[in-house]
Parts: C-alpha cells; structure tokens; sequence
C-alpha cells in the first residue's frame, strides 16, 4: 500500500494527484495501529518558532558554561552537540551557537495542545514526557474514515500547520518497534516497521538500542558476547535468564520483536526531577546546597505544571569515580514545595557531603505522586506550611507574569548551576 504524505490518499501511481512525491509505501500498513510521536528537538523548536532570528543559527536550550545541554536544534547537532553535554564542551564544538535559557512553562503547555490533538484521534494515548506518547488507534477507521496511518499523517500535518513544530512517528504492532520506528528518520519522519520484516531488522542491531539497555547495561552485554540483538536471539531464552535473571528474559522477548505492553492512558509519570553536572568537582556542603536550591525550585515549578505532588523525595550525587549515590526518603505528606523538597534534600545531603568527598553531579526529584489539592495541608500545629505555600505560589505567579528572573530568593541570587531535564 502507498499512503501520500501530504494529503493521505491511497496512491495508485508513481505520484499523488495532489503532486506529492515522497509517498509513504509498506505492505502491512492497513494493518498496524500502535504508533510513537516524538517531538522533534521540542524546546529548539519552540524557540526557533518564537524568535524567527535564531531560525539560521545552531541553537542550544541549556544553561550557562557550567551547565549542560538541556536539548539543541539539528544544526547544533551536526557539530556533534547532543543532550546532557557539559555546556562548555557544546560551545567549544559549536562556538556560534545561540544559547537560550528556556521556559519549561512554555514546553509544558505546547506538549499539552498537542496532546490534545492525539486524544482527538483516539483516548489511547499514553505520554511518556512533554514532547512524545504512544497511541493505539485500533478500532478507529470507521470514525476518522480511515487507516490508522492515515490519521497519523493527517496529525503531523496539523501539527505543523497549526504549531508550526514537526514530529517524528513510528507505527508498528507493538510499542517497543513503534519507538524504534520513531528514531530511524528524524525529523519530521514516519517510518514503519511491519510483522514480516521485524526479527531481520533487528538482528544486527546493538544491544544498546534496546529499552532499558545504558551505557553500563551494554558494556556487561558485550563482555558476554552480546553485542547485536541477534546474538541475544541466538544464545536463546535458558541462558539469557540464566545469565540475568528476569531481566535477561525481557531482553530475550524484545530480540523476538515480543512486547506485550499495551497503550496505558493512565500510565504515570514516575518522577519529576532535575539534575546538574558541575563544571568543577564540588565538595563542601554549602555550595552543594547552593547548587541544589534552583534545582528543588525547578522540580516544584515542573509540580505546579502538571498539578502533581510528590511524597518520596531523591536525592542524586555523581562523584569523581562517576558512583552515583542515591538516597530516599518518604515525606509526612504529598508537597509541590521548593521549601520542603530543599529541606528534606539538604538532611539527605549532610549524610554523604563530608568535605572531603568531591562530587561532578547532583540531582533531586518527587516520586509517588497525588493530586497537588492534597499536598502541603500540614496540621494544627503547623502554621508555617501554609505561609510558605502562599509565598511560593506569589513568587510563581510574579515569574509567570514578569519572567523567571522577577523574583529571586537570597539562596538563588548565590546559585550560579543550570539544571538539566530528565
């Protein structure tokens, strides 16, 4: 079957009446329905939509030289500029880069029209972050009339024509081949991967590219042998779980191209968190805690964004041998807070920054989440949460209105780290 890209049609020729000729052509499209939409480069995007003189420039959304990459745009990227580089190694890479702070606000709210447009095609749509969600559109042809493919090129031309953002999608039988999908032809792709042809475009992929599989992950796969996902298909499901466990088997069922997951509507975000890598190691406490002041006023105002609390806090340390450090604790109730997420952060911190241990990351975030009309009541005896929940929502309110820089706390104007997403 041959789909045009631009107006959906079925193509009976070489070319579409409507004088397309990059069409979409796979012999199983009529009958895939699980797709992956991924926003391409979503926060240079936006910038570039938004300030038309950044549109010839590399762009780099991050923070100052001790910072890292937050996201950059393609040209950026043909520098060899990627996510989480330390800011200073981008800007030696790309010196012309025009570097842009962000407003994570402003993110949100783009990723929350476009959701709405995918919930507009079908109510399976199960976000993964801001900027991309699965969808199952089974069972949808007779109310769009149409294919599920053709909804989908029908959704990225809206999405362009209205937000002026491009997307990459992916369709496929299940959801670990439609994210793969998603990857192979960015930006503003649509690629597919059918039942007939899966084992073969996996087996010489590397292991690295499976879900789940780090840096770490593969380096232990390789010292196996384990370097393609056809050498996992071919050591067989016994050893694999004997090797790793239930996690082996896993690994074992996605080489078979085998996902059972299905398309979770209330699927849930896991944790809200930022995190920095500094530009020097950093030992004593009380610059660890200047540095993990913004990054707790970032995870409150990612909160209100989404209108979440958090009850179990995290806090993240790196040091100079790259062991991470992570350390949790459960909060007396749900909280959107800077003020409480710092304070319960900073305790966890004491245990661990003694002076002499030197540190290149930090990072805090919320998990378990509630509605955030149940966070921060306190009781009877507390009178001070109320107050400082007053407080904080007036300094978002000023941000919102005036910028971020309108109002700063005495421990923010010391701070001088910028954060990266996760």
């Amino acid at each position: 079957m041959i789909l045009c890209r631009a107006c959906a049609r079925v193509v009976e020729g070489a070319r579409c009446i409507c004088g397309e000729e990059q069409p979409l052509e796979h012999d199983e499209l009529a009958a895939l329905a699980i797709a992956h939409l991924d926003c391409d480069a979503f926060y240079a995007s936006i910038e570039k939509r938004d300030d038309p003189s950044l549109q010839p420039h590399p762009v780099i959304v991050g923070g100052g030289k001790r910072g890292v990459v937050s996201t950059c745009c393609y040209v950026a990227r043909a520098y060899g500029v990627r996510s989480a580089m330390p800011m200073f190694k981008a800007l030696k890479l790309c010196p012309q880069a025009k570097v842009v702070h962000g407003e994570m606000r402003k993110y949100v709210e783009e990723g929350r029209i476009i959701r709405r447009m995918m919930e507009q095609l079908t109510p399976q749509v199960q976000p993964l972050s801001i900027d991309e969600a699965f969808m199952d559109l089974s069972g949808t042809e007779a109310l769009h009339g149409g294919l599920p493919a053709q909804s989908l090129i029908k959704l990225q031309n809206r999405i362009w024509e209205e937000r002026q953002l491009t997307v990459s999608i992916g369709l496929s039988f299940n959801k670990f081949l439609a994210k793969t999908a998603s990857d192979l032809d960015k930006p503003r792709g649509f690629s597919v991967i059918g039942r007939t042809e899966a084992l073969a475009f996996l087996e010489s992929r590397s292991v690295g590219t499976l879900p789940g599989v780090g840096p770490a992950g593969a380096t232990g796969l390789e010292r196996n042998g384990l370097k393609k996902i056809g050498d996992i298909r071919s050591v067989g499901p016994q050893r694999m779980r004997a090797l790793y466990g239930d996690w082996g088997a896993h690994l074992f069922a996605l080489s078979m191209a085998d996902d059972p997951r299905k398309v979770d509507p209330h699927g849930e975000r896991k944790s809200i968190s930022a995190e920095t890598t500094f530009f020097e190691d950093v030992s004593e406490i009380e610059a660890l805690e200047d540095i993990l002041w913004p990054l707790c006023e970032k995870v409150a105002a990612r909160c209100r964004a989404s209108d979440t609390a958090g009850i179990t806090l995290t806090l993240k340390l790196k040091d100079t041998r790259f062991k991470i450090i992570t350390r949790r604790r459960q909060l007396p109730e749900p909280t959107l807070l800077a003020s409480r997420i710092f304070a319960a952060a900073r305790e966890l911190l004491a245990g661990d920054a003694d002076g002499k241990t030197k540190y290149r990351l930090i990072g805090v975030g919320v998990s378990d989440f509630s509605d955030a009309a149940a966070a921060d009541k306190g009781d009877m005896l507390d009178t001070n949460t109320p107050k400082r929940a007053a407080a904080e929502a007036a300094i978002a309110k000023a941000r919102d209105k005036f910028g971020k820089d309108a109002v700063q706390t005495g421990r923010a104007l010391k701070a001088d780290y910028d954060d990266d997403d996760e």
